[in-house]
């Protein structure tokens, strides 16, 4: 099946000249959102992933058909304000300013192998902020997956230079 066929395309959204990238149309086809997480978990089945980090929202989805599909527990990542215990928090960049993740301190043990995974990777921005908040942990990144990849923002390659490998199912062109 192919996927990107499953992805809406809408022009000029939320601003004139993106071409914003619908998953909401792969996650309403139940074939399409069944080989979506085979695809995301096919690379890291023989890994002996012990938790898998979805970063909010729409890593949410994805990361937890992906955490059952490999046996693994399931992370998230947050935005800042919404975890009720104590926390990790890592800071990061947006065009205007900054924002803030954060996990539970206790929901990841020192050693323990980690997947990222969320639903696109842009610029890389959120997912860079989600390497250093586990590193903080003391996880094991094995590997960062996603749905959908905006190669001329440039966000694999910041992962990559991070030594995170990455797993990308459709690219885009153009944002």
């Amino acid at each position: 099946m192919n996927l990107r066929d499953a992805i809406r395309t809408i022009p000029d959204f939320p601003k004139p000249g993106i071409m914003y990238r619908d998953i909401t149309t792969l996650l309403t086809n139940r074939r399409a959102l069944a080989e979506a997480v085979i695809q995301l978990s096919a690379p890291y089945k023989y890994k002996d992933v012990d938790n898998v980090a979805g970063i909010e929202a729409r890593g949410f989805t994805f990361g937890t058909a992906v955490a059952y599909e490999l046996g693994a527990g399931f992370v998230p990542i947050r935005k800042k304000g919404k975890l009720p215990f104590d926390t990790f928090e890592q800071d990061y960049e947006l065009e205007y300013g900054t924002d803030t993740v954060e996990i539970h301190a206790d929901s990841i043990r020192k050693g323990e192998n980690v997947l990222i995974i969320d639903d696109l990777i842009a610029t890389g921005g959120t997912a860079e902020a989600a390497v250093h908040l586990l590193r903080k942990t003391g996880a094991n990144i094995i590997g960062a997956a996603f749905v959908v990849d905006l190669p001329e923002l440039g966000g694999v390659e910041r992962l990559v230079r991070m030594g995170i490998p990455v797993t990308t199912l459709v690219k885009f062109d153009g944002h």
